[in-house]
């Protein structure tokens, strides 16, 4: 039970990463954009509060430059 506690519906998990639940939407349905894991039970999609931090970990930059290394 102490794993459901750091899983977070899309409300909340816009919230935490300061996007819409539509953007995460749109992300799960086209697979374009945002790419985040997350878990459906039963009819509810769930996020594991430590795949919104690997994409955050994974996304932070010190330089402009640092972007373009990165797409190459």
């Amino acid at each position: 039970m102490d794993k459901l506690k750091h899983l977070l519906n899309p409300k909340e998990a816009g919230e935490y990463l300061d996007l819409s639940p539509k953007t995460l939407a749109n992300a799960r349905s086209t697979g374009a954009g945002i790419k985040i894991s997350y878990l459906k039970i039963g009819g509810s999609i769930k996020y594991k509060k430590s795949d919104l931090d690997k994409y955050l970990d994974e996304h932070t930059y010190k330089h402009t430059g640092e972007i373009r290394e990165k797409q190459l």
